[in-house]
């Protein structure tokens, strides 16, 4: 279903057609009623007594409600009972993708506010070089009212701030390897892909990835990068999302090639490289990426089972409350973050599978905000009912909701066990 070379892929009439089609399936299954915004506007739009059920008196504004209201969670995956290898193919997320991408080709670009948002690398560069008057700018009110004026960015989102000094300045600083050596054997080599949310906000996650992975025997190399192209084609630019993913793929495939295995610690980054590279095109080098890819902490948990993790942990978190982010879920590797944090010695740790409703920008703007604080609810309530120690999740962005929702700051799994270890200069 989700093929950019077929020739009706961005076809408005082809995809109206399918949009109408999966609707009709998912109006006679209804299993993800209340899951998220976007199921909810079709079931009621479907409910309507002028409509009645049938898919075909759905207005264009319906569909496009039903697409728009999609924030990628991707949660409805392991929901659906009709997901390929299925013979009717329903696949929400990629089926609103493919929507998104027939508007990009008619309209010829996205909107001013996506395009901004989607920036991150060039965002990065200019506020990172910026920190100080960046962050000051993104709690000062009236830069943020200016904000929503002009850029659509609610007024009390809480922002992402930004570092002083990236993880990829640190590690030249530190005189860290770029490219393949032959110093490690080939089951200790990782080609460490940063994530822009790490590099540019939060490279202490980084740099507690490296001392973490540097403890247990492995050769940590950091290969040049840049976004992994989910925010754009979220927008449906499937033209700048192929330019992402073939500068990463011609930059990791040589390592990959020497036997590197590549590490990611922010989900949707692994999501993107693992689930997305491989059907953004038909070149079987993304495919030999996408095969080489693990999110972090299993990666850690690979090691384990292979009896090279070191468990010699001397503190203990105690209590840590672990959000598992949706882009993890959906990759069906189990929990592995929650296995590796219950590895320390008197750690308790609680689950919480519920999405904090951040999901890349969408929360950002002011018309989903209020929204996405509602979405989050499960969420900031299980952390009032359990009083952790330590809240963690994987997903920095879910981290920036959790913040928000309870004034409590979220750890990733990986800062845990750093600590946990003893790691000190992070």
């Amino acid at each position: 279903m989700f093929d950019p070379s077929a020739h009706d892929f961005y076809d408005p009439v082809s995809v109206d057609k399918e949009l109408r089609r999966v609707s009709d399936i998912c109006h006679t299954c209804r299993r993800c009623y209340n899951l998220c915004p976007s199921f909810d506007v079709l079931f009621r739009a479907l409910d309507r007594p002028e409509v009645d059920g049938e898919v075909d008196r759905l207005t264009t504004k319906d569909l496009g409600d039903f697409s728009d209201l999609c924030f990628e969670c991707k949660l409805c995956i392991p929901h659906c009972p009709y997901y390929p290898p299925h013979r009717w193919e329903v696949d929400v997320p990629r089926l609103v993708l493919r929507d998104r991408a027939a508007r990009v080709k008619r309209d010829g670009k996205t909107g001013f506010r996506e395009r901004v948002l989607a920036s991150t690398d060039a965002m990065g560069r200019v506020a990172t070089a910026l920190a100080p008057i960046a962050n000051t700018l993104g709690e000062t009110r009236w830069a943020r009212v200016l904000m929503e004026k002009t850029l659509g960015v609610h007024r009390d989102r809480i922002l992402p701030t930004w570092a002083p000094e990236t993880f990829l300045q640190w590690w030249e600083r530190r005189g860290g390897a770029t490219a393949a050596s032959e110093r490690a054997p080939r089951a200790d080599r990782v080609a460490l892909f940063v994530t822009c949310a790490v590099n540019a906000n939060n490279p202490e996650i980084g740099r507690a990835a490296v001392a973490v992975l540097e403890k247990n025997g492995c050769e940590v190399v950091v290969p040049p990068q840049r976004c992994c192209g989910m925010p754009v084609l979220e927008n449906g630019d499937l033209d700048a999302a192929r330019e992402c993913r073939w500068d990463n793929v011609t930059s990791l495939l040589p390592l990959v090639r020497a036997g590197y295995t590549v590490v990611v610690p922010g989900p949707t980054c692994s999501l993107m490289l693992k689930k997305e590279y491989p059907v953004l095109g038909g070149e079987d080098e993304a495919k030999e990426v996408a095969a080489a890819t693990l999110d972090l902490c299993e990666y850690l948990m690979r090691r384990h089972a292979a009896g090279k993790l070191s468990t010699d942990f001397p503190r203990s978190p105690r209590k840590v409350l672990y959000q598992v982010p949706c882009h993890l879920k959906v990759q069906d590797i189990g929990f592995k973050s929650r296995d590796l944090l219950q590895l320390i010695p008197g750690a308790e740790v609680v689950t919480v599978e519920k999405c904090t409703g951040h999901d890349g920008t969408w929360s950002m703007k002011t018309e989903y905000f209020p929204m996405s604080m509602k979405f989050g609810q499960p969420v900031f309530a299980a952390i009032a009912v359990e009083r952790p120690d330590a809240v963690a999740t994987d997903c920095p962005l879910a981290g920036v909701q959790i913040h928000q929702g309870t004034g409590q700051k979220a750890k990733h799994p990986i800062q845990i066990v750093a600590e946990a270890y003893g790691l000190r200069d992070l």
